[in-house]
């Protein structure tokens, strides 16, 4: 494996940095290098618990932001070499709180209904999640509900049938967790994250043409 790499109080003082550009340059030299390392080495271990070539890594770039510094930046490990949105995904990023760790269906992905549906016709992979499992309708919000305490069903029929819904589950991590200091530790925990989200991953690929 190579190099492992974690996060530092300083990697998340980032999002307090004034202005588009000094924030950027902050992201591009601080962040980015460790979401290159931590996204090569999960592209690799998810291989082997899907069974299928390394995932491509894309990291977050915020070309289209203009004005406004983003508050929060990720790495998408999944889709093809062009893009993730497509496709689910799983997302690693950062807020100025917390790290989140997610299965992600963002931005419309191709048959989002028919993934949307599979879901609501059989959730139980979703409902046997560990109770510290979160869940999100909106990746642009910081807002999350614990999986044991949402209304899934409905929350899933909404991401069916309203475009802007979306969804996201994993798990999130304080900046201040001890775990976010330990590389080794850091890692584990988003690979048994990931670990125990493949089954959906799988579920959802039922969706898209053989």
């Amino acid at each position: 494996m190579e190099e492992l790499g974690n996060f530092t109080q300083e990697d998340f003082n980032i999002f307090t940095i004034e202005g588009l550009e000094q924030r950027m340059v902050g992201i591009r030299n601080k962040i980015q290098p460790k979401f290159k390392i931590i996204g090569n080495n999960l592209s690799k271990d998810l291989s082997l618990l899907i069974d299928d070539n390394p995932l491509p890594v894309h990291i977050a770039q915020h070309l289209r932001r203009t004005k406004n510094p983003p508050q929060d930046t990720w790495c998408a490990i999944g889709g093809d070499k062009r893009g993730y949105k497509k496709y689910p995904h799983f997302q690693l990023g950062l807020y100025q709180s917390h790290v989140f760790i997610w299965l992600a269906f963002i931005d419309n992905p191709q048959f989002e209904k028919e993934i949307a549906q599979n879901f609501i016709d059989n959730y139980v992979a979703i409902q046997n999640l560990p109770s510290d499992y979160v869940i999100s309708f909106d990746h642009t919000k910081e807002g999350v509900v614990p999986i044991n305490k949402s209304d899934l069903s409905n929350g899933l029929k909404r991401w069916r049938d309203i475009k802007k819904v979306e969804f996201l589950v994993g798990r999130q991590l304080s900046a201040t967790s001890p775990l976010v200091k330990d590389p080794q530790a850091f890692y584990n925990y988003i690979l048994e994250t990931y670990r125990l989200l493949v089954p959906l991953y799988k579920q959802a690929l039922q969706s898209y043409p053989i």
